[in-house]
């Protein structure tokens, strides 16, 4: 059994959905790993992680207007520490995920056909978010 471990350093513009998958599936390649199971830890409590449709960017857009509807900016928060769109933010981060794991055959990770990784993130500024790769296998 063998692991590793990489750090994915993720720019944002902003608020938005940022596809990772190309990065992700890359690395676990370069560890030479047939069998096993990637996890992905994003380090942050204002961005989260999913796995979800990377066909059809209009889904992208969906998902962001959806949770502007459930987390809006102008809510009856108390914390409002960093502005207006803080506690959204950690609202939205603890209504997704910030860890992920798949499965990994053949040496990648085992997505559906129309599966995605991406980071989410909740704030409206430009952030460099950190997505740490863990990779178990053999």
């Amino acid at each position: 059994m063998r692991q590793a471990v990489h750090r994915l350093i993720v720019p944002t513009a902003g608020k938005g959905l940022y596809e990772i998958t190309d990065a992700a599936v890359a690395w676990v390649r370069e560890q030479g790993v047939g069998q096993g199971l990637l996890t992905l830890y994003c380090r942050h409590t204002s961005a989260s992680l999913l796995i979800n449709e990377s066909a059809a960017p209009e889904v992208r857009g969906d998902i962001a207007a959806y949770f502007e509807r459930i987390a809006p900016e102008d809510g009856p928060y108390r914390h409002r520490n960093e502005g207006p769109d803080d506690m959204p933010a950690h609202l939205r981060a603890a209504l997704t995920a910030t860890s992920l794991g798949v499965p990994v055959l053949d040496g990648v990770p085992a997505l559906g056909r129309w599966q995605g990784l991406f980071l989410f993130e909740h704030r409206r500024d430009p952030h460099r978010r950190e997505v740490v790769l863990h990779l178990l296998g053999e």
